[in-house]
């Protein structure tokens, strides 16, 4: 009995070094190789300046002017975003959640096309929350440099080039979360570092130069690379 129970143990652990140790050398390789710290740079006017040439080259007045977006994320959230009335309705699975961002209160969610009003309603408006402030921001992160709550800074990069660095300093499901936005010479973006709370490795990048223009305007990205992840944006519809 007791050679068995060693048996027994010693297939277990060998199986949890197995599964384990390749991922923790996986994350150190990873760790040391992209870890960086959080860049500094100067707030004012060039800050502020480099954030409106960013928005020109996005045309601004484009996503201003337009009311409905739509669009899936990852081909498993799909959203219907109506800007004006501040409002979203939010579907994965069998479930939509329909958000009133102006009274969180009033959102409602649904399970098959019927009102849900127990106790699970609460937990399906809060993850739709959470998917929407994530997946949006993937979509129209650009255009929301100039949001309140938002601290915008100057940096140089290595080749003394200028660069955007963006910290939500409120707001959104995780304040503090800093992205240094990479920019070609007519100040469009061509990707983004992170330095995000839900992220154990700091300063990675993911890619912003798939873009589309769509029916009203809007530039707006269809695919994001990070590391070797693909980040997919598909069914993108606007209207003013």
């Amino acid at each position: 009995m007791i050679k068995k129970s060693k048996k027994i143990f010693k297939i277990t652990f060998g199986i949890i070094i197995f599964i384990t140790l390749p991922s923790l050398l996986l994350y150190g390789f990873l760790y040391f190789k992209y870890n960086e710290d959080l860049p500094t740079g100067i707030q004012g006017e060039q800050a502020d300046a480099l954030a409106y040439k960013m928005l020109d080259a996005l045309n601004y007045d484009a996503y201003k002017n337009t009311n409905h977006l739509e669009w899936t994320f990852k081909k498993r959230h799909h959203y219907n975003w109506n800007k004006n009335n501040n409002t979203c309705e939010v579907y994965w699975k069998e479930y939509k959640v329909l958000l009133d961002f102006n009274d969180l209160d009033k959102s409602k969610a649904y399970i098959h096309s019927f009102i849900i009003d127990s106790d699970m309603a609460p937990g399906l408006i809060d993850k739709a929350i959470k998917y929407f402030n994530n997946d949006s921001y993937w979509l129209v992160a650009p255009y929301k440099v100039f949001d309140a709550g938002v601290e915008r800074r100057l940096v140089k990069t290595e080749d003394n080039g200028d660069a955007l660095l963006v910290t939500y300093k409120s707001g959104g499901t995780t304040p503090g979360d800093s992205y240094l936005w990479l920019l070609d010479k007519n100040g469009k973006p061509t990707a983004f570092k992170m330095w995000v709370s839900i992220l154990p490795i700091q300063g990675l990048e993911a890619s912003w130069n798939d873009w589309t223009i769509t029916s009203s305007g809007v530039q707006l990205p269809t695919f994001h690379k990070l590391l070797v992840l693909g980040l997919e944006i598909d069914d993108i519809k606007s209207a003013i």
